[in-house]
């Protein structure tokens, strides 16, 4: 599956979980995994947080490189609301860190992998000082190949793993095959590598697989990323305000229903009624837990739970859904861009993707995003995500003078937005790669073809969001995650990377089919109930005492 929701790979500047990986993870009981498994072998599951995780994590030291525009609030990203300036780019990297050694890099890649010795490739090797050759893969296919690599004893010095990709095996074969970065990078001995050093602790926290600091993070904002988008123009045009409480959206959603003239409220709206009724949520699944009145509660065993497919069933038996989403067949952003459904959820990276597209054909073309609203029309109550989810490893048998160049790398790719190593990694070379028009970096069609799936994912800055062509898209994105991050709460095992036994890995596979079939109203809350009681006599019990011996062992990262 292709992971990012705007149709094209997670990217450095806007990589969130989608709700393909949301809706794969909950279907496949994918262990996103939020603890970190093990001992150094893996010969144990568990977690590593608390006072054994200060050990290992490195010092937090914030860049002042360059300072956004809107700065991180609540758990958003931090903003850039204004154009790159190239006539005053800062330098985050003063003088070249790698000592000019070779690494061989895995990394998934969505389409046709680019020739090596392309111009941004040799560009990037030679500011940084290291000789990459990229062994790019098929990222639809790209757990089986991992799997095959990681049994294998031909490991690539570097391997790229995706959140969504940490099950089966993987994780075990992560704490025995890949190196401790520990040694290089914990308390201020990051401090060699200062774009690192600004990476959020969080981020590193999700990075300690098996005891040990294995992974550079991608960071993330924790804010929800699914946000509820309304067609804003046509609100406007039609004198509609936005609902704010589930009975005013119903209402509303009937008023705005016109079949014959083909327009809908809705698409399936499951994801924001989870937000709305307060339900654990994420595409991890220890997210799925926490800790109430002494007692560990699983998501599905909330009256959150059953709430929020209650009003998410009556949606669609009002008729106001699109019924294509009823029929699980076509695309929800494509019905919401031609103004069949006025509202649908997805990936907060729609809102620059879908605006910049339809800007080049409707002038007047606006879309917003609601506030998320609690059951009664008050405040939401709303869950933290993971604050990192794609990692890369470096190989045990590589050097440490490879480590160190692949450490040079990294600290090169987590630049932040305006300096010149960032406009580098993420625009490529100019007059090749990306022209100025408007006085705007805009790729060229090499760019976008070979500017992406590779530097994207080996070091990135704290989560930001510039769109230097559309800033005031930027400047709504924060402010709606600042917002919503006002609400947000951490569950017992945020931040942490954890692997469940391989014998209840598969326990919440059907849960995501019945939610389904529940709310198109092909079953029953009734047979939700009884799938519940199902789930706790074969195994769901003993997960949660499994979990709460990790908690009581190790405390939660929670902060």
């Amino acid at each position: 599956m292709t992971p990012n929701s705007a149709t094209s790979a997670p990217s450095r500047r806007s990589f969130l979980a989608s709700t393909a990986v949301a809706a794969a993870a909950v279907a496949g009981g994918m262990p996103l995994l939020a603890a970190c498994g093990g001992g150094q072998d893996g010969k144990k599951d568990g977690t590593t947080s608390g006072k054994d995780a200060q050990k290992i994590l490195p010092t937090f030291v914030a860049s002042s490189v360059v300072t956004p525009d809107l700065p991180s609030k609540n758990g958003s990203a931090a903003g850039f609301t204004r154009a790159i300036d190239l006539n005053a780019l800062k330098t985050s990297v003063p003088k070249k860190l790698g000592a000019g050694g070779d690494l061989k890099i895995m990394s998934p890649f969505w389409g046709s992998p680019p020739a090596g010795d392309n111009a941004y490739y040799t560009a990037m090797n030679e500011a940084i000082g290291v000789k990459v050759t990229w062994q790019n893969q098929d990222g639809n296919t790209y757990d089986e190949k991992l799997g095959a690599i990681l049994a294998s004893s031909d490991i690539p010095d570097v391997v790229v793993v995706p959140g969504w990709n940490l099950n089966g095996k993987i994780p075990s074969a992560i704490n025995a095959k890949f190196a401790d970065l520990g040694p290089y990078l914990s308390g201020d001995k990051v401090k060699d590598y200062p774009n690192l050093a600004a990476v959020p602790t969080d981020a590193w926290q999700r990075s300690i697989f098996g005891g040990q600091l294995r992974a550079i993070p991608m960071p993330a904002s924790y804010v929800t990323n699914i946000a509820p988008f309304y067609r804003k123009d046509i609100f406007a045009k039609k004198g509609y305000t936005p609902p704010t409480s589930p009975d005013e959206f119903l209402s509303w959603a009937k008023e705005a229903t016109d079949a014959k003239a083909k327009v809908w409220a809705c698409d399936d709206l499951k994801w924001t009624a989870f937000n709305i009724y307060g339900v654990l949520n994420g595409s991890d699944k220890a997210l799925w837990w926490d800790l109430r009145d002494g007692k560990l509660v699983n998501r599905i065993e909330t009256d959150e739970y059953l709430e929020a497919l209650e009003w998410t069933r009556k949606l669609y038996a009002a008729g106001v859904v699109h019924p294509d989403a009823k029929a699980v067949k076509g695309d929800a952003s494509n019905r919401f861009t031609a103004g069949q459904s006025l509202v649908f959820n997805g990936d907060l990276s729609y809102w620059y993707g879908s605006t910049a597209e339809q800007r080049t054909q409707k002038t007047d073309f606006e879309m917003g995003a609601f506030d998320i609203f609690g059951p009664d029309g008050g405040d939401p109550t709303l869950w933290a995500t993971q604050p990192a989810g794609i990692f890369t490893f470096v190989s045990k048998k590589a050097s440490k003078q490879q480590i160190k160049d692949f450490l040079a790398l990294a600290d090169f790719c987590a630049a932040p937005y305006g300096t010149k190593e960032y406009m580098l990694t993420v625009y490529g070379v100019e007059g090749t790669d990306y022209t100025l028009k408007d006085g705007l970096p805009t790729k060229t069609t090499k760019g976008t073809n070979e500017v992406n799936g590779a530097y994207d994912y080996t070091g990135d800055p704290a989560a930001y969001l510039a769109h230097p062509d559309l800033p005031e898209i930027a400047k709504l994105q924060v402010e709606w995650q600042q917002r919503m991050g006002a609400f947000t709460k951490k569950s017992s095992f945020y931040g942490l990377t954890i692997t469940e036994p391989n014998r209840w890995t598969n326990l919440a596979n059907d849960f995501e089919q019945l939610e389904d079939d529940i709310v198109r109203g092909r079953k029953k809350i009734g047979d939700m109930q009884q799938a519940v009681a199902d789930w706790k006599r074969k195994g769901g019990d003993d997960l949660r005492a499994w979990y709460k011996k990790l908690l009581d062992d190790n405390g939660s990262a929670a902060k």
